[in-house]
């Protein structure tokens, strides 16, 4: 039923548009359409 915590790497953010709040990553993002995505810094563990 969703409610699961997925960690993707190596997405990168290609345009930040202030005026309508956007930010445009490429890379494949999971979820469903019109879901809320959170967005983190993440160093990977050697």
């Amino acid at each position: 039923m969703g409610g699961q915590t997925v960690t993707i790497q190596n997405l990168e953010v290609v345009k930040v548009d202030t005026e309508n709040n956007l930010i445009l990553v490429k890379g494949n993002v999971p979820g469903a359409k019109k879901s809320y995505v959170e967005i983190s810094s993440a160093v990977k563990a050697n």
